[in-house]
């Protein structure tokens, strides 16, 4: 049984599986499991890499707002209606970087 489809599928599993404690860089069966759970938690972390990011980008945006004496859902709200198109990752580099661009929008 086997062959070579089968060792490949086991090198590629095991190659993945490389750095990892104990039996889990070298028996297929363990390597398996660790690299599959590894690979669905890289998944979850780049969902919550982004979610963190956006979290970050409203906290700095509300607080320049805040020192322009509003807040973040107000300003929101008039770029809004005044068409303005910036997102918040522009908007919190805006109100980190240069404040003055910043009180003008």
């Amino acid at each position: 049984m086997g062959g070579p489809a089968a060792r490949a599928r086991h090198k590629k599993i095991l190659k993945l599986a490389k750095g990892y404690r104990g039996r889990a860089n070298s028996c297929f069966r363990i390597a398996r499991n660790r690299v599959e759970k590894a690979l669905s938690r890289a998944y979850i972390g780049r969902k919550l890499k982004k979610r963190d990011h956006r979290k970050l980008w409203i906290t700095k945006i509300n607080a320049s707002a805040k020192l322009q004496g509003m807040n973040y859902s107000a300003l929101t709200h008039g770029l809004k209606q005044a068409n303005i198109g910036v997102d918040r990752k522009i908007l919190a580099q805006l109100a980190e970087n240069e404040p003055l661009s910043f009180r003008a929008i």
